[in-house]
């Protein structure tokens, strides 16, 4: 190994006054292999199925460790060509299954800085000017939710299932200092998947689990459920905007209840949550305040670079059980000296300023900006449902609440729609999701993409009904 000093130069760092310098013929490359992929690619998805995928992938890239490099440029321009090449294109119109959004520029590029800047949100002496952005940040957010808090503050997560499980576990927390008896949750049918996964993790019993036939969680099953308890420790986890459908739950009743009967709520607002963004929309989440936690996901409809999530909460001080000291990070007397304590903030210790990405999108956009492009992508699914309904060939299944439409070619089996969306994906012309309710199987669209035009949608029909079976 050359030692320190030695004539061999190391490959150059991101950071630091010569960063910028460095950084700049390389993203030349990047941006030139990202144009080659994408028109490699030709499409929305890659075609052939994942054989056909992971042939060309292996072709381009060859060893993964070879015995010798073969040099910045070179390696940049063959792994990210054929990254672009293999991937689901969000920005693209036809792609449109799942929570999955196209991030804006001016977000991919923030998230270039917190790279080379490398901010450690562990410490304050590892991030001084991240933390108070994210501080401050947070806290503007935290109010969007909770405007009549006491002191509404936020954690920044890797998204709604981490946000899900801190839920929780504040829950969990805070249940024992009362009792001894476990915490037990109760949701609906619709809700995500990572509240029974954070349940379990938690070591919490299975939830109770009260179905949605309507797809929305019923306040009067839920009145039954928590009248069944009897006072035992209980969370209600509600739903603003679920995955397969869209829909919101009816979050005053639900919250009427909970009051009642002195439950707290968390409301898993991945989704639904930047409809507060909008004051035309906006209304459709009353009742969001009255929730002692709210789960938000920025990398949904906030247009951010994954991972950008949030639990929010109106009173700091129920935070207090994510509190945990280490010496090498957290000293008492640094603390006590006023160097903010950041290993609180998360269950995470190394974690990067995701927060910065956030921050430069608000700050250029403004809540107006990001409340029109919620507005777009939710006209946009609304003018998609008209389209079905007036195409003989096609079956909606309801008009979308938020950005979320499921349909069907008329009188398709399952097995054959299951089959269509398959082909779409092999011949690499659309991706569309699936979703399971009462009525059968459907595809869903998941309208993400703030540029989506209504031609974008006569194709996307016109590929769905060419695919089908007959």
């Amino acid at each position: 190994m050359p030692a320190p000093g030695a004539d061999q130069t190391p490959a150059p760092l991101a950071g630091g006054t010569e960063g910028p310098r460095a950084l700049r013929p390389l993203l030349d490359t990047v941006l030139h292999a990202l144009g080659q992929g994408a028109t490699a690619r030709g499409g929305p998805f890659p075609p052939g199925g994942p054989d056909a995928v992971t042939a060309r992938l292996r072709t381009a890239v060859g060893p993964a460790l070879p015995e010798h490099g073969t040099g910045a440029h070179e390696a940049l321009r063959t792994l990210v060509r054929a990254l672009a090449e293999g991937s689901a294109d969000p920005a693209d119109p036809r792609c449109a299954a799942h929570l999955h959004g196209p991030p804006l520029a001016l977000a991919a590029a923030a998230d270039l800085a917190a790279d080379a800047l490398n901010p450690s949100m562990d410490s304050w002496d590892q991030a001084p000017a991240a933390s108070a952005l994210e501080t401050l940040t947070t806290r503007a957010l935290a109010t969007l939710v909770h405007p009549t808090g006491p002191a509404p503050d936020a954690l920044v997560t890797t998204g709604g299932t981490e946000s899900n499980q801190l839920a929780l576990l504040l829950a969990r927390e805070a249940a024992r200092t009362r009792t001894a008896a476990p915490l037990t949750v109760v949701c609906g049918a619709n809700a995500h998947h990572s509240v029974h996964r954070a349940a379990w993790l938690l070591g919490l019993p299975a939830p109770q689990t009260l179905p949605t036939p309507a797809g929305v969680l019923d306040p009067a099953d839920l009145a039954a459920a928590l009248d069944a308890r009897h006072g035992a420790p209980t969370l209600v986890v509600a739903t603003a905007g679920t995955t397969d459908t869209g829909r919101i739950d009816p979050l005053p009743k639900l919250a009427d209840l909970c009051d009642a009967h002195d439950v707290p709520l968390h409301i898993d607002a991945a989704y639904g949550g930047p409809l507060l963004f909008s004051d035309t929309l906006r209304p459709a989440l009353d009742g969001l305040d009255r929730a002692r936690t709210v789960t938000l996901d920025l990398h949904k409809l906030g247009w951010q670079p994954v991972a950008a999530g949030l639990l929010a909460v109106p009173d700091a001080t129920w935070l207090s059980p994510l509190a945990h000291r280490a010496p090498y990070l957290n000293p008492a007397d640094d603390i006590e000296a006023g160097h903010p304590d950041l290993l609180g903030r998360s269950p995470r210790t190394s974690r990067r300023p995701d927060i910065l990405k956030i921050a430069v999108t608000l700050r250029a956009l403004g809540r107006r900006g990001l409340g029109d492009l919620v507005e777009r992508v939710c006209a946009t699914a609304q003018l998609l449902a008209d389209r079905i309904e007036a195409h003989p060939a096609f079956e909606l299944h309801s008009r979308p609440t938020l950005s979320t439409v499921l349909f069907r070619p008329t009188g398709t089996d399952d097995r054959a729609l299951a089959d269509t969306r398959r082909r779409l994906l092999d011949h690499g012309t659309a991706v569309l999701g699936r979703a399971s309710t009462p009525e059968g199987l459907w595809l869903k669209a998941t309208l993400l993409n703030p540029h989506t035009r209504p031609d974008d949608l006569d194709a996307l029909l016109e590929l769905v009904e060419g695919h089908t079976p007959r």
